[in-house]
């Protein structure tokens, strides 16, 4: 291989998590899919291309060849899109970037880690069963417990309120923000920076 060509296509996957179809389009399980779309816009790029259970397009963010994918699959089987693309463009677990909601987290907060368990989220519990492993960076976006009594599964595909959306808006921004800086400056900088 000539002197400085990368080994890869891509050399990060950005994967935002969410359920397709129009209704569940806004809901808090969705802040994923949300918050690429953003990233897209911002780069002038649609994710219209269809491949690896995905739509998807490849953009340079952050220095970097890009793949911004939203998995087709449902929620729960967004490994097996994960998976796919990640064999096929060779990209290791550790420049596999999940951008996903968090019930455990307020709404208005963030939290970036390199690693961890699945923390009840199936699309995560999924990706980790298909890549075999915990250790790939990821920007948690905070969407709130449902209250006491209420559903979780009602809470996760519910639509927050107005003046949630609001704060969330800014969060998408934000979670751009730290998936810049997790490709530029490593997990360790964002976590400082973003948490």
């Amino acid at each position: 291989m000539p002197f400085g060509m990368k080994s890869s296509a891509v050399d990060w996957l950005i994967v935002g998590l969410g359920n397709p179809g129009q209704k569940y389009e806004h809901t808090r399980h969705n802040m994923g899919f949300l918050t690429v779309d953003l990233l897209a816009e911002k780069q002038g790029v649609k994710l219209n291309k269809v491949k690896f259970k995905s739509a998807y397009n490849i953009m340079n963010f952050g220095g970097c060849k890009c793949l911004v994918m939203k998995p087709q699959t449902y929620m729960n089987l967004s490994g097996e899109a994960v998976r796919e693309a990640a064999q096929f463009y060779k990209v290791p677990a550790e420049r596999i970037l999940v951008i996903y909601d968090d019930v455990s987290l307020p709404v208005g907060k963030l939290r970036v880690r390199p690693a961890g368990s699945a923390g009840g989220h199936n699309g995560i519990k999924n990706i980790i069963a298909h890549l075999g492993t915990q250790t790939f960076p990821r920007v948690k976006i905070g969407v709130a417990a449902p209250e006491a009594g209420k559903d979780m599964v009602d809470h996760v595909i519910g639509v927050p309120s107005q003046a949630e959306r609001k704060i969330l808006a800014e969060m998408f921004e934000k979670a751009i923000e730290a998936a810049e800086c997790i490709i530029t400056d490593g997990c360790q900088t964002a976590m400082n920076g973003f948490n």
